[in-house]
């Protein structure tokens, strides 16, 4: 198969593998962008409109509800994991699990769905594994939000082929500890922040995180030392040391109340927040009639997703897609066959 000219018609497998086979690390999305772009272009039933190299085709029948199918075209750094290989019932490669599987069940739908139950938008955006600021579904929230009106969002990213609901919102900060420079021949002299580093990093391991129930679904938190720097030469007691904490925290919590639960654990040190992001709660209420159809059994989403875009535009979203969510980003990453139909079915059977 020719990778820019992607056939829609091909089985689910081919087509995931297909997609895989067309290089798109975040900001290189462009090739995949233009075969996405002319795939969908040449079907008459869609309305396709590209936002950099994001690409959204509509359906316009008049139906009282509109659903969204969503999924990011990149993937991170190749890890000696292309070509797509298909063995053992899997497809593998780079971005079939996360989520060139979910973008090809979703390709596969808008093809082949010309008169759905619902109106149907499909989203394929760029740069989701990389900062916010360069997220495609974040452009196109904030100059064509009109793009995204929906009565459901489901982005598809690898769930085990279950929903998952929410998110959870992301805090990083930096402790900063201060101390004094000396010359290591004359280390009394000084102060060093890396031995004093020490409590915090005790505070740490000392912390236990909560588990908060929300619509009965258990989200569990997380805070944890990602990185510690100190030191500008091995001569030099540090007058600095900086450690940066990770924070998953429950939906439920603003990120306000993020931060300021980080600042109260590490009282005494200087904070400095880099990142802030709110999650998304789960809503059941919202989504159980999607939920019921498939039949499936609610999880938590453990992790941030774009749920929580959709979520800040006041719209129901959920997780659900083909692949194992502890895959994602592996150099061995792959997504089951039986994933990609069971997808595909039941998509097409409640769209249909």
């Amino acid at each position: 198969m020719n990778p820019l000219n992607l056939d829609l018609t091909a089985d689910v497998v081919d087509l995931t593998r297909a997609l895989v086979d067309i290089p798109s690390e975040s900001g290189e999305e462009g090739r995949l962008a233009d075969a996405v772009e002319g795939a969908l272009g040449a079907l008459p039933h869609l309305a396709v409109e590209r936002v950099g190299n994001s690409v959204v085709a509509r359906t316009d029948l008049g139906r009282p509800r509109r659903a969204l199918l969503a999924g990011h075209l990149d993937t991170v750094p190749a890890a000696g994991n292309l070509p797509s290989r298909l063995a053992d019932g899997r497809v593998h490669g780079l971005g079939a699990c996360d989520m060139k599987g979910g973008v090809a069940v979703a390709l596969r739908l808008a093809a082949s769905l010309e008169n759905p139950t619902r109106d149907l938008t499909y989203v394929f955006y760029e740069c989701e594994e990389v900062e916010g600021d360069r997220n495609g579904l974040n452009t196109i929230a904030t100059h064509r939000p009109d793009l995204l009106d929906c009565d459901l969002a489901i982005l598809m990213e690898p769930s085990d082929a279950g929903v998952e609901a929410g998110c959870q919102g992301i805090l990083t900060a930096d402790i900063v500890v201060r101390g004094e420079r000396a010359h290591t021949a004359r280390a009394w002299k000084g102060v060093n922040a890396a031995h004093k580093a020490a409590r915090v990093l005790q505070r740490l391991d000392d912390h236990t995180p909560e588990r908060v129930v929300i619509d009965g679904l258990e989200y569990r938190e997380g805070l944890s030392a990602v990185a510690v720097r100190a030191g500008v030469a091995g001569n030099v007691v540090p007058d600095e040391c900086v450690i940066t904490v990770n924070s998953r925290f429950a939906p439920s919590r603003s990120a306000e109340e993020a931060e300021a639960y980080v600042r109260e654990l590490f009282a005494g040190y200087e904070v400095r927040v880099t990142e802030v992001v709110p999650g998304a709660l789960p809503r059941l209420d919202r989504v159980a009639g999607f939920v019921s159809a498939l039949g499936a059994e609610p999880r938590p989403k453990l992790g941030w997703t774009d749920v929580a875009r959709f979520a800040a535009l006041g719209m129901p979203a959920l997780n659900y897609g083909p692949g194992d969510p502890s895959l994602a980003h592996t150099a061995g990453e792959y997504v089951p066959v039986t994933h990609l139909r069971e997808c595909e079915d039941r998509l097409r059977t409640w769209l249909g």
